[in-house]
């Protein structure tokens, strides 16, 4: 009994320590377990409140022509500080501003989409852009105009409100223009006599002063690439405003040309070097500018004109008048005569329509020196040299031999090969 009792003593703290160090190994196990099961759902959980509360695009308001790029929520908000005032709408308080996008609601329509008259809450009034399902302007573009106009604050330039990003929709919203575009005012012979000349002279230096902002004075160097008379809009007291930046470019500071294989813009107010070998600055820009103070003196698109039953260009019309010494012939019939300094102020206009219109982009004057010969009627002004025009023949194609002269006024989206 003796030696069996000593035995059974000797092995108890064997079985102890066995039995010990299983219940701390299965307990470690399952704290273990426990807590790989709380970060798995802890991760999973995160993940799917990431995937269902990112937005759609994310605006990169350090360089707002970065590719579009996932991002976490927090990432995005620091991201969209830039964004100063924009406001995000929901999709029920666009629809019932607009009356579910009502025919009668409709202001116009463009390449891009339709715009619509909206009101919100309190009676603010605003033009509402949807971008069409099938436009060439896409999540890029949408993105760029958001973000690129947020960041472009100037009394020519038009103001963005808000954005909204509902699906596939993709909707802007910008202060309300009681006067729509220049160009529903400026080439309808009805109502082309509410633009009398002061209205005219003063849409041109308007226009001016916002492409110097963008070119010079801004926190960016922006070239527009898409200056027209229908992206001009006017607010009830007839200032100009440019709007529709949806393809603008910022450029670099040191002022060099820039290539792209994908020209944008509107046939007839492109320049020679872009529309051909897509070559853009801001000398593309002044271009622009030069047919659209034509285009406003003389109330007439630069494309198919007909004089002496041929058809040419408004960029040669002037061109040839201006060669004769018959500038003030360009002038819109419904614009009535007015005293000596009015006429001074065509000739200038005209004058620097065409310096604009250089086929040379050096000839081209910048649009510091081009707002101070509109400005300063004292100001003296180099003699224009032929415009950049290809031919002065009248076919709308735009296959082969380039004709900007008498192309549509349509949006339009061209790829080239640059030479």
């Amino acid at each position: 009994s003796t030696v069996t009792l000593t035995a059974s003593n000797g092995d108890n703290p064997s079985r102890r320590n066995t039995a010990l160090a299983v219940v701390l190994s299965l307990s470690g196990l399952l704290l273990l377990g426990i807590g790989v099961f709380f970060l798995w759902t802890k991760f999973f959980r995160n993940k799917g409140r990431s995937q269902s509360t990112r937005p759609l695009t994310s605006f990169d308001s350090s360089n707002p022509l970065a590719p579009v790029q996932d991002r976490s929520m927090e990432e995005d908000s620091s991201q969209s500080k830039g964004l100063h005032d924009v406001t995000l709408f929901d999709m029920a308080t666009i629809a019932s501003s607009t009356d579910n996008f009502a025919a009668a609601a409709k202001l116009g329509e463009g390449g891009f989409g339709a715009v619509y008259k909206g009101e919100l809450g309190g009676g603010q009034k605003v033009a509402v852009k949807r971008l069409s399902k099938y436009s060439t302007q896409g999540l890029d573009e949408f993105k760029n105009e958001v973000v690129l106009i947020a960041k472009l604050q100037h009394v020519n330039l038009v103001r963005l409100l808000g954005c909204c990003v509902h699906g596939e929709e993709r909707i802007l919203v910008y202060e309300y223009m009681e006067n729509k575009s220049l160009d529903m005012l400026l080439f309808d012979k009805a109502r082309s006599a509410q633009l009398d000349w002061p209205k005219r002279f003063d849409i041109v230096l308007g226009v001016a002063r916002g492409l110097l902002y963008l070119h010079q004075d801004s926190r960016f160097k922006v070239i527009h690439r898409d200056l027209k008379a229908g992206n001009i809009l006017l607010d009830g007291d007839m200032n100009p405003k440019i709007s529709d930046f949806g393809v603008a470019r910022i450029f670099g500071g040191d002022g060099a040309d820039s290539h792209t294989r994908r020209v944008v813009g509107t046939y007839g107010y492109m320049s020679p070097e872009y529309a051909m070998d897509g070559v853009f600055s801001v000398k593309s820009d002044v271009f622009s500018f030069g047919v659209l103070v034509l285009e406003i003196v003389s109330g007439r698109k630069n494309r198919g004109m007909y004089s002496s039953g041929e058809q040419t260009s408004l960029l040669s019309h002037a061109w040839k008048l201006w060669r004769e010494g018959n500038a003030l012939g360009l002038l819109d019939e419904a614009v009535a005569s007015g005293g000596d300094r009015e006429s001074e102020e065509v000739l200038r206009c005209v004058q620097v329509g065409l310096l604009c219109v250089q086929e040379r982009p050096e000839d081209r004057p910048h649009m510091a020196t081009v707002f101070l010969m509109l400005a300063n009627l004292s100001a003296l002004m180099p003699q224009p040299r032929h415009p950049g025009y290809c031919s002065d023949r009248g076919s709308t194609s735009t296959d082969g031999d380039c004709s900007l002269s008498c192309t549509v006024n349509e949006i339009t989206l061209t790829v080239v090969e640059g030479r």
